[in-house]
């Protein structure tokens, strides 16, 4: 059959001889080498964690404290105003301090000897450890008023089990760690200790133990989480040693434990156990509070009125903050923006404010008698483990 070739029709067919003698460029001459494309290699997963049962994720394994980034609020604080809440012990109230104007604007009446103020796991309570009293005062931290206070014996320091499902009291001089129900505080289980003064702790980053300090018998407890139950006790080799503060490192491999007998802190491998070394700091070691980006720590040394500051990344010490007038630097925690460090003045009625980025001292601030365990509330966080405020 006779068919007539229109011009559209040339022009087409010229286009596809002409591809077809280019090639499309995937094309390969018999005597040309067959060439591989390299492959790009996966990103490396994160290595998983197998948490405490109920435990919230862990964000990263490589940093516990990923969630505590600055101005990170969870929602359920967002709205809460900035304070600093500081319990004087010898004086039975608590001084609220506004950051922004370094005033106090309300004093609470609590019960007797008021040793920390501590954060609930789900971040919508304050309790303040009215360790002689007996009881613990429960704070609002949306309106500032207290509540009614519950009866608890010997709540010298009050944590909770990163599940959320137990508070754990540090019953110091009844010798005793108390798992409670952490909102009405009734006693679930009492875990018996052998060593004397059990006070600070703070837990492996799977959650599944938390390591314990006994302050007047100079020992370390290593405690199931799930089981309730004392699983390691060592003596620290250090004549009169008298364990403080304890805070994980940022990848969960090591424990510092600050020590204001030995000077220095306790550097632990949680995991086995094994005996601490010990790496000087300053006289009466006491606090330890982690930085907003996770690679320093800040270490108050009571004893001579300084503040060294710890590079977690490099493992050393990198510089020490004197602060003018003396004083003596105890408990506290950083703001939300992790641009101030607040700590309490244990001996001097007086709470200090710190530049972080300088060291210089910001502020001054005469509170009651003895004060101690202050918190800087609200902190970034999805939930906090206790204490003056760590958070996870």
């Amino acid at each position: 059959m006779h068919r007539t070739l229109t011009k559209s029709t040339l022009v087409v067919g010229v286009a596809v001889a002409a591809l077809a003698a280019c090639g499309t460029g995937t094309e390969r001459r018999a005597d040309e080498p067959r060439v591989t494309k390299a492959a790009v290699p996966a990103p490396p997963k994160k290595k998983q964690v197998r948490g405490l049962p109920g435990m919230p994720p862990v964000l990263d394994p490589r940093d516990v404290y990923a969630a505590d980034r600055p101005g990170k609020l969870s929602p359920v604080v967002k709205d809460f105003p900035s304070r600093v809440y500081v319990p004087n012990t010898e004086s039975d109230t608590v001084s609220v301090i506004d950051p922004k104007t370094y005033e106090i604007i309300e004093t609470i009446h609590v019960g007797r000897q008021p040793q920390h103020v501590v954060p609930s796991w789900d971040l919508k309570t304050l309790w303040v450890n009215n360790n002689r009293g007996h009881t613990l005062t429960p704070i609002n931290p949306k309106t500032g008023k207290a509540g009614k206070p519950v009866e608890v014996h010997d709540p010298y320091n009050l944590y909770f089990t990163p599940n959320g499902r137990y508070a754990v009291v540090m019953a110091s001089l009844d010798r005793e760690l108390v798992f409670r129900d952490p909102h009405t505080m009734k006693r679930i289980k009492t875990e018996p200790v052998t060593c004397y003064g059990v006070n600070h702790a703070d837990f492996s980053l799977d959650g599944r133990y938390f390591i314990v300090s006994c302050e007047f018998s100079g020992e370390l407890l290593k405690v199931d989480t799930e089981k309730m139950k004392v699983v390691g006790q060592q003596k620290l080799p250090f004549d009169g040693a008298m364990p403080q503060d304890v805070k994980v490192s940022p990848d969960g491999k090591r424990f510092y434990v600050a020590d204001m007998m030995a000077d220095g802190m306790w550097v632990l491998d949680g995991d086995k156990f094994t005996e601490p070394e010990l790496l000087p700091t300053g006289k009466g070691t006491h606090g330890l509070y982690v930085s907003r980006d996770s690679r320093e720590m800040y270490v108050s040394n009571r004893g001579e009125g300084t503040v060294s500051v710890f590079d977690l990344t490099r493992n050393k010490l990198t510089k020490k903050w004197r602060l003018p007038d003396g004083g003596s630097p105890d408990m506290g925690g950083v703001s939300a923006d992790g641009k101030v460090l607040w700590l309490s003045g244990r001996y001097d009625a007086e709470v200090y404010a710190i530049d972080t980025r300088t060291g210089a001292q910001l502020a001054r601030i005469p509170v009651g008698s003895g004060p101690h365990g202050l918190a800087v509330y609200p902190q970034p966080g999805r939930y906090s483990l206790g204490h003056t405020g760590v958070f996870r």
